[in-house]
């Protein structure tokens, strides 16, 4: 669960407390190394990928998507990291808290996207990437990678890599931390 979501669990500053590990760090190193070779697969190698991880969650894993991709094929993709916060469709609902700095490396026109994220959930987050990218050109294809897929979709909005599909309970909570992806619940 990113930091920001932690923080605006009412009340405020809500505390995780893990009920059960669902993925080891070697699991999550596991679910990396495969996903890195689907996105090898798909895309016909790394000629054109651009890997955009999502502030907070998203950034470490678009870090060690790089690092696999590095290791199976020779090749350093560029890594950037993307912050919606501007871009949310919850903008009043919430307090807007932008994380960090957005970097995009370079032009992404003609450029096939993969959004990185730690989780998925209603897919709201990912309609505001989508929406922020095109203020950094038109990709040719964006794709969406997240560790845990835990379901609830309010949007029309499916993943193409998938480290674990995990069926929660809409007020269950998912942490996906370096030490592993734990199921909780947030505690007021």
């Amino acid at each position: 669960m990113a930091e920001r979501e932690r923080r605006l669990t009412p009340p405020y500053g809500g505390v995780f407390v893990a009920r059960t590990r669902v993925m080891t760090a070697e699991d999550m190193q596991r679910a990396t190394k495969r996903m890195a070779h689907e996105i090898i697969e798909r895309n016909h190698g790394l000629d054109e990928v651009v890997l955009v991880g999502l502030q907070t969650g998203g950034i470490r894993l678009a870090a060690q998507l790089a690092e696999a991709l590095r290791l199976i094929e020779g090749y350093e993709v560029p890594v950037g990291c993307l912050d919606v916060a501007f871009y949310r469709d919850d903008i009043g609902l919430r307090p807007v808290l932008p994380e960090a700095v957005t970097d995009i490396p370079g032009d992404l026109d003609s450029r096939v996207v993969v959004l990185v994220d730690d989780v998925l959930f209603t897919g709201r987050t990912i309609r505001a990437a989508l929406d922020a990218l095109t203020d950094y050109g038109r990709a040719k294809a964006v794709q969406l990678a997240v560790m845990v897929d835990r379901g609830h979709r309010e949007l029309p909005i499916r993943p193409d890599f998938v480290g674990k599909n995990l069926p929660t309970r809409r007020d269950e909570a998912v942490d996906v931390t370096p030490d592993g992806v734990d199921l909780g619940e947030m505690i007021k």
